[in-house]
């Protein structure tokens, strides 16, 4: 018999945090989130609860946990985009229909009870949080910020009636065998032409005190249409700069100024840090941090986060270009992922084109009307 608990004990709560760690284990391309990040889901204190709640749940089977489920109602997002929608996330089950069908039943029903039309995901509270079911590309290592999935979820949620709404692709950048020299020149030529330097800051503070309030306006310029975002809040920002300054390195960071020294386009890279937190399922232990710092030093993969460019100059995303070639042709990284990219995101898939890309993942999220 196939029960719904929603989550409300401390025992409930790691139970729901750990049961992924317990269905992957073993998977040597699943990455767990960091666990003390999934337990502050469940403070009242948490960042987006200003503008969002959450519901969670556990599926039990026989009395053992079988399957989990979050609903978000992310009111900001919904008043942007004039919509009436609950979010799922955080989904992981067992291959069995009746236990998927009965979690989506729950946040199908909590929708409901919101006044909420239809139901989609995975989506995160925003889009700086995993999102997308993984369709394509299996036997690939996830990235830290991107969840893994076993391939039965996909046919678990389309026979629960969920269609597709949007796609992301992935790719792999690799250093092209004949470098376009006329990058360079075109590079220095452009900005040559707008009056563009780049950023001199000499440390994580100086470089956050100097730009973090220009940053997220950029972001929030820069995003403003893409799917599923939603509008930055105070604590949302404050959030975003305390992960950023754990993991950041200023040599994975290019920010481009005007004459006047406002920020006009940004790249902002990671060093994958994927590999150092499985051993320890994501807990901070001793030798995951130093796994860690190891990581960060020395890295072989590089994750790209975000990349940014106001609209009167987008032809500085060249400069990007070149910024992640040399991060690949002058340090320890063998190739970069490009994490998310929507698939008629042409602006940005076609500059790729410039290195030796993989297209190696593709992600999908689904729609169901009530």
């Amino acid at each position: 018999m196939i029960k719904i608990k929603e989550v409300a004990t401390r025992a409930e709560r790691k139970a729901f945090i750990e049961f992924p760690l317990r269905l992957y284990q073993g998977n040597t391309n699943f990455v767990p989130p960091l666990y003390a990040e999934e337990k502050r889901l469940f403070s009242r204190h948490y960042h987006y609860y200003d503008t969002c709640e959450a519901v969670y749940y556990l599926a039990l089977k026989d009395g053992k946990v079988v399957g989990r489920i979050s609903g978000i109602l992310q009111r900001a997002a919904n008043e942007k985009w004039k919509e009436k929608k609950v979010r799922f996330t955080r989904f992981d089950c067992i291959d069995d229909k009746e236990v998927a069908a009965a979690l989506f039943a729950k946040v199908e029903e909590w929708a409901r009870s919101k006044g909420m039309e239809e139901v989609v995901g995975p989506l995160g509270f925003s889009d700086l949080e995993r999102e997308g079911l993984l369709i394509e590309g299996f036997d690939e290592l996830a990235t830290f910020e991107e969840q893994y999935n076993y391939p039965y979820y996909q046919t678990l949620i389309e026979g629960l009636g969920y269609e597709k709404d949007v796609d992301w692709v992935e790719h792999k950048l690799y250093p092209p065998a004949v470098p376009d020299k006329r990058i360079k020149d075109l590079r220095e030529k452009l900005m040559a032409r707008h009056e563009l330097h780049m950023s001199t800051a000499k440390s994580k503070n100086e470089f956050i005190r100097l730009y973090k309030d220009a940053f997220f306006e950029l972001l929030d310029t820069t995003y403003a249409e893409i799917y599923g975002t939603v509008p930055f809040t105070e604590k949302m920002k404050k959030e975003l700069i305390r992960s950023f300054r754990q993991i950041i390195d200023l040599k994975h960071v290019t920010m481009v100024l005007d004459k006047n020294n406002k920020p006009v386009c940004f790249g902002l890279c990671f060093p994958s840090i994927a590999r150092a937190v499985q051993p320890s399922g994501g807990r901070m232990t001793l030798p995951a941090l130093f796994r860690i710092l190891k990581a960060v030093k020395k890295p072989e993969i590089i994750d790209l986060a975000l990349i940014g460019v106001l609209p009167a100059y987008r032809g500085a995303s060249l400069i990007m270009i070149d910024e992640i070639m040399k991060m690949l042709t002058e340090g320890t990284a063998k190739y970069c992922e490009t994490n998310l990219n929507l698939e008629d995101n042409y602006s940005i898939l076609n500059q790729w084109k410039n290195f030796d890309s993989v297209l190696h993942k593709r992600r999908r999220c689904y729609k169901k009307k009530l």
